[in-house]
């Protein structure tokens, strides 16, 4: 979920003027440099848009869920979180990952919370991080390590399926730190990033909630002098490539698994969104801060249920 330094100096301690982008990656830009637009957190997580211009991410440690409206006015919309991770917005529903153990939804116009998941197997989750939402109204969400009890409640790091019934299952338990999760336009894959593997992974879905065995799809580039340091969250466009974030910045591939550049961003991000006007902007959240960065890609848009 967090890691750390890129040839030879800390990205997270540049907070200065904008660092000038990677060149120009065919098709998708970025269109300029990266914007910051808010600052001063503690650790920025999840962003979200909701199609109207609004905007919401999380301040993990500081347990709270922001809003940035399409004015660029800053809220709090929740406080305290429960620590919530990864958020999507479905309709009027913001979707998110509590890390203090559930799967929950909050009604984007009362900001009443419902649990939607809490337990497997009558224990609690670890720390639920990122999720994505089918067609069918399933969601599924990761459940790694960080910010979890010791011993694990769950006793390993899995990836799960909750179905529009309310069933979890468990499908995944065999990776490293299970972060990002994303499906394809076209929901037949499921692409999980781990945050200690630096092979990212694709599951071909044979029907919601049912994938089958996992093969590598790609693997980061890694920092001058690291190994197996892996992804955080990810977003996806409307052609199918995949914008992860990592300690180099947003690696992008195409839906073959070709790295087509880096976006660089001037602190470490965490997680990625499209978001704005014709869902072209990248929103990424990057350690103490919010930022922008214009594409000529559009973001694909999950109609979930």
């Amino acid at each position: 979920m967090f890691r750390s330094v890129c040839h030879g100096f800390l990205l997270l301690t540049i907070l200065s003027a904008p660092q000038t982008q990677a060149d120009d990656i065919p098709g998708i830009g970025p269109v300029g440099d990266a914007q910051r637009l808010h600052t001063d957190f503690a650790f920025t997580e999840g962003p979200a848009a909701d199609g109207n211009g609004n905007l919401y991410f999380t301040d993990i440690p500081n347990n709270r869920i922001h809003k940035r409206d399409a004015k660029g006015t800053l809220s709090v919309f929740a406080e305290p979180s429960g620590h919530c991770n990864g958020l999507m917005v479905v309709g009027d529903r913001l979707l998110a990952c509590e890390m203090d153990g559930q799967l929950k939804q909050y009604d984007l116009t009362t900001g009443k919370q419902t649990s939607l998941a809490s337990k497997y197997n009558g224990e609690r989750f670890n720390a639920p991080n990122d999720l994505v939402i089918d067609k069918t109204g399933g969601i599924y969400f990761t459940d790694p390590r960080f910010r979890a009890p010791e011993p694990w409640p769950q006793g390993k790091e899995a990836v799960y399926y909750r179905a529009a019934d309310g069933k979890v299952t468990r499908l995944i338990d065999d990776r490293t730190a299970p972060n990002g999760v994303i499906l394809s336009p076209d929901e037949k894959t499921l692409y999980v990033v781990p945050s200690m593997e630096k092979q990212m992974w694709a599951y071909a879905v044979e029907s919601p909630g049912k994938i089958s065995k996992g093969k590598v799809f790609c693997e980061v580039t890694q920092p001058e002098g690291k190994d197996n340091t892996g992804g955080d969250g990810l977003t996806i466009d409307t052609n199918g490539n995949l914008y992860i974030t990592t300690a180099l910045g947003l690696q992008v591939f195409d839906k073959a698994g070709k790295q087509l550049g880096i976006i660089k961003i001037p602190e470490h991000p965490a997680n990625v969104a499209f978001g704005g006007k014709d869902n072209k902007t990248l929103y990424v959240t990057a350690r103490k801060s919010l930022y922008a960065v214009e594409t000529k890609a559009t973001g694909h848009v999950f109609p979930g249920k």
